[in-house]
């Protein structure tokens, strides 16, 4: 095996089990944003504004892809921590073909709710209504395998195959990537090329890894008999609920970002926070990518109640973090120019909109990395709840109130900045809850030995 769970992890070694999982995160994100491009450029603007409001939609019915994937992942991660790799493989199993048949439940339920949908976001009364049925019927036609796509993130890493994972995602993007190009630039097809290429996509992304898993019987994991219970399908959805709180809580609130900027800017002001968005999903996304990477780590080291090397991987995991936000937001303030013109640069308005967002809400990324990783650290310690709220504060709760308040005392720009001030109040409910947990997990924590040395504990408490 390529990766063992059980290694002592330095900063090199973490980093290489990681980036996989990161970059299969970012290919992800990438969706969008290569939708993006080929539309604004070649469909339009209006077309554009609708990819760009009835996305957070399509984003909410693929959560439930995200909840089993960590969930089960750090649930997973715990069985084979315990030595029971039998047990793992049909838990594995399990949560496999029930997000199959969860997805063919999204997929109805989407089909006969998009247009109502679409009319409550306003596109009716901005002219965009046909476009955004088309393209949102479109994609929910393939989320069962976007949710594939996303709970296999999760396992490639579990299953200690993570270059694996990621040639399949990195495939799947350039897939992507090349048929917007033939169906968008070459055959005209506007929006339908657009969603077409992306449900190609997302199926090399979903199929491919059924067939590894299926075939490839010699790894870690494989797909066999599952464990006909309904515990561990519970279980993990409690503990991946934060992960699902997250996605359904960037929809809900992107939703209502798009209603408060189509009151303030009509159809632009919904370009403008599409291009900020792309740059927001790819950022977070290297948040999310590295967080689903070492959870597994978490929760092996939970499960085997190795408290020091529990910490050594908390710690190193902090200041990676740390490293990367500083770099994001000085890449942030470099972009701030060439990055909007790529998309609405033909619009000197829609232009200069886009760059006064983007300059505000860059400073996000100072700071929100610390709460994503704090959410799915807990996810991995199988704390459903406390990662359940840090979620739910820092993706809804702080957003909703921050973005209905600061647009009534600074306009426009309070739209802006309610993503800064709500992503603040999350960093100060994260760091709470690391310092009320740190004994009962024994991280954060050191004793003195006879010698007057200070030590990590030895023992994990796991009730």
């Amino acid at each position: 095996m390529s990766s063992q769970l059980s290694q002592q992890f330095t900063f090199k070694k973490l980093i290489k089990f990681d980036y996989p999982a990161v970059i299969m995160m970012v290919f992800t994100s990438v969706y969008s944003v290569v939708d993006g491009i080929f539309v604004s450029n070649f469909a339009g603007q209006n077309a554009f504004a609708a990819v760009n409001l009835i996305m957070p939609v399509l984003m909410g019915f693929a959560a439930l892809g995200f909840m089993i994937g960590t969930g089960g992942s750090a649930l997973i991660s715990k069985t084979l921590g315990e030595g029971d790799v039998k047990k793992a493989r049909a838990i594995f199993s399990l949560l496999v073909y029930a997000t199959v048949a969860l997805g063919a439940v999204m997929t109805v339920v989407g089909i006969f709710t998009m247009r109502p949908l679409a009319i409550l976001l306003k596109a009716e009364q901005e002219g965009i209504l046909q476009e955004c049925v088309l393209y949102g019927t479109v994609n929910i036609c393939g989320v069962t395998l976007f949710m594939l796509q996303n709970v296999f993130q999760s396992f490639f890493a579990l299953a200690e195959r993570p270059k694996t994972g990621l040639i399949v995602i990195v495939s799947a993007g350039v897939t992507n990537a090349v048929l917007d190009a033939v169906f968008i630039a070459g055959f005209k097809l506007g929006l339908l090329g657009a969603a077409l290429a992306t449900v190609t996509g997302q199926a090399v992304g979903g199929l491919v890894p059924i067939l590894y898993f299926a075939i490839n019987r010699k790894g870690v994991l494989y797909l066999g008999k599952p464990l006909l219970k309904i515990m561990p399908l519970l279980k993990a959805c409690a503990n991946g609920s934060s992960e699902m709180m997250t996605q359904l809580s960037l929809s809900v609130v992107n939703i209502l970002y798009n209603y408060q900027l189509i009151s303030f800017a009509g159809a632009a002001g919904v370009s403008a926070f599409g291009v900020i968005m792309y740059v927001s999903f790819i950022f977070c996304s290297i948040f999310i990518g590295y967080s689903i990477g070492v959870t597994p780590i978490i929760g092996f080291n939970y499960g085997a109640k190795n408290r020091a090397e529990l910490n050594n991987v908390l710690k190193k995991s902090l200041i990676i973090i740390a490293v990367c936000s500083a770099a994001m937001f000085s890449l942030a303030m470099a972009m701030n120019w060439p990055l909007p013109y790529i998309f609405v640069g033909k619009d000197a308005a829609l232009f200069a909109m886009t760059r006064r967002g983007f300059f505000i809400v860059a400073f996000i990324f100072l700071i929100m990395g610390f709460s994503i990783f704090g959410s799915a650290f807990f996810t991995a310690l199988n704390n459903g709840l406390v990662s359940a709220v840090i979620s739910f504060m820092r993706t809804l709760f702080f957003q909703v109130v921050c973005v209905l308040t600061l647009p009534l005392l600074w306009g426009i720009d309070g739209v802006w900045s309610a993503n800064v001030f709500a992503e603040i109040l999350a960093l100060a409910v994260t760091f709470t809850l690391f310092m009320c947990f740190r004994k009962k997990y024994g991280y954060f924590i050191k004793v003195k030995d006879d010698d007057g040395k200070e030590n990590d504990l030895p023992e994990i408490t796991t009730e």
